[in-house]
């Protein structure tokens, strides 16, 4: 039969596991989210991942993300995203930073997480 000391153990090491898959789950999904974004911005730097890309106005043109932690400086595209209403799912890792780039006319919100 094990002991309490063994049965306490136990019960820790789950609660640790279920917090662990808590975290994971929610850098997966976005731990944050954006200003909504009309203009080209800087969202975050370092690392992270970006999770996914909302659109309530669609514009002329696509959005496009970018892995920079300067908004100039627009020379690693992550993804783009066409110009229409809806979410649009990414999961993608950055390194630099989180540069959103919304297409003329469009209204996002982006999700991501930081140092994921």
């Amino acid at each position: 039969m094990a002991s309490l000391s063994d049965i306490l153990t136990t019960a820790k090491n789950l609660v640790t596991s279920v917090n662990q898959l808590g975290r994971t789950y929610l850098s997966v999904n976005g731990i944050a989210r954006s200003a909504t974004l009309t203009a080209t911005t800087l969202v975050t730097t370092g690392q992270g991942r970006i999770a996914s890309v909302s659109i309530s106005v669609a514009g002329s043109s696509a959005c496009v993300i970018y892995d920079s932690s300067n908004a100039s400086s627009l020379t690693s595209k992550l993804a783009a995203v066409t110009n229409a209403i809806g979410v649009t799912v990414i999961n993608m890792p950055y390194s630099n930073g989180l540069v959103v780039d919304p297409g003329t006319g469009m209204t996002v919100v982006v999700s991501y997480s930081e140092g994921a």
